[in-house]
């Protein structure tokens, strides 16, 4: 029954279609669990879900448009972080990461449903590691908010990918990387495409008319 979802693939398990079809199921169901959960009685209102989609989609979207590789791996994107990021400076940490996680679940449909070596593995590249970028909602109702949402999100989800590192891909370093920093490897690898990405989302970010289009944008989410 289980080959019916999982099948090996020179030691990793892969995802059938069925898999994947039942990942997908399954993050739903856990999407809207953890949003019971966290909302305490208070349902997410139709603005909220509309507005979230809409930023989860366009980050789906963006996370496909590569700017550049980074030279040990990795890739730069076209700002997907951000559109994560917004979600909990407009609504707050519930909400944050609550489409944070569902963003996850969709980053690992997408390029992690290939191969699985445990179940940490995929939580700390995949849930815990997205989930963190709803760490944003922490500072939704603090000044230059988006600006420190952003930086302790990116930075947060950084941390998750290099602890899974450390526990799993430590032997799948590039024979170009430096071996005297082979200790670093992880955060090293990690952090130099999400902190480039970082610092040219906060140079957009920082521009006077995107400054301006962000918060008005945030005033029609709350409204």
């Amino acid at each position: 029954m289980l080959s019916f979802f999982i099948t090996q693939n020179d030691g990793y398990a892969e995802l059938t279609k069925a898999g994947v079809m039942a990942v997908i199921i399954l993050a739903l169901i856990i999407v809207l669990l953890i949003g019971l959960f966290m909302s305490r009685g208070k349902k997410f209102s139709a603005k909220e879900l509309s507005f979230a989609g809409n930023a989860l989609a366009v980050a789906f979207a963006l996370s496909f448009v590569k700017l550049f590789h980074m030279p040990w791996g990795g890739s730069v994107t076209l700002l997907s972080m951000l559109f994560v990021v917004l979600i909990g400076y407009w609504y707050g940490l519930r909400v944050g990461l609550t489409a944070a996680f569902a963003y996850g679940l969709l980053q690992f449909v997408q390029g992690g449903g290939d191969y699985i070596l445990s179940f940490w593995q995929v939580a700390f590249d995949y849930l815990l590691a997205f989930t963190a970028l709803g760490l944003s909602g922490l500072f939704s109702k603090k000044k230059n908010g988006l600006l420190i949402g952003y930086l302790v999100a990116v930075a947060a989800r950084g941390l998750f990918h290099s602890i899974g590192g450390y526990l799993y891909w430590m032997e799948y370093m590039p024979e170009n990387f430096p071996q005297q920093l082979s200790a670093l490897y992880p955060i090293l690898y990690n952090y130099a495409y999400i902190l480039a990405e970082a610092a040219i989302t906060v140079i957009v970010i920082s521009l006077p008319p995107v400054k301006k289009a962000l918060e008005s944008v945030k005033k029609m989410a709350l409204e």
